[in-house]
């Protein structure tokens, strides 16, 4: 006989109401959630690679405005912070870095729109970001995802 105390197997019902099976091993962070706030890096990542574009090619190019270019370059890579903080506070399970994350989402789809309209390269950059875009929007409003950032709903 051993005196070593014996716990009794887990059930279901004892479950903890927040994991996932998908769970990324992150104790309350599901995989939904880490999903979203990946969208929403990568969605920084893009806006700060173009703001450097526009800012790399209105120094070393010729273009009609200067002061416009510059402008459009520093206006991308600080619009870029947006997703970037809410993808910290997404990985950090923050309740209220679902807000700037859902705007990034729904900005996001009137960029992708414009791009399906060119005839040209853009199209499947349009595809990529307004797939990415209702999937972070999915993710977001998914019932894990809300419960794992202790979002309530409204009585």
């Amino acid at each position: 006989m051993s005196s070593a105390k014996q716990t009794p197997d887990r059930t279901p019902a004892d479950a903890d109401p927040l994991a996932d099976p998908a769970d990324d091993s992150a104790p309350g962070r599901t995989a939904r959630v880490t999903g979203a706030a990946a969208i929403a890096a990568a969605e920084a990542l893009a806006l700060f690679a173009g703001g450097v574009y526009v800012l790399v090619g209105s120094v070393t190019g010729h273009p009609d405005k200067m002061t416009q270019a510059v402008t459009g370059g520093v206006t991308l890579i600080v619009l870029g912070l947006i997703p970037l903080i809410a993808a910290r506070g997404l990985l950090r399970r923050r309740s209220w870095s679902r807000g700037p994350a859902v705007i990034t989402q729904l900005m996001a789809l009137p960029v992708a729109w414009t791009l399906l309209q060119e005839d040209s390269a853009a199209i499947p950059a349009g595809i990529l970001l307004g797939a990415l875009a209702i999937t972070g929007l999915v993710l977001l409003f998914h019932p894990t995802t809300t419960r794992a950032l202790n979002i309530r709903p409204r009585a």
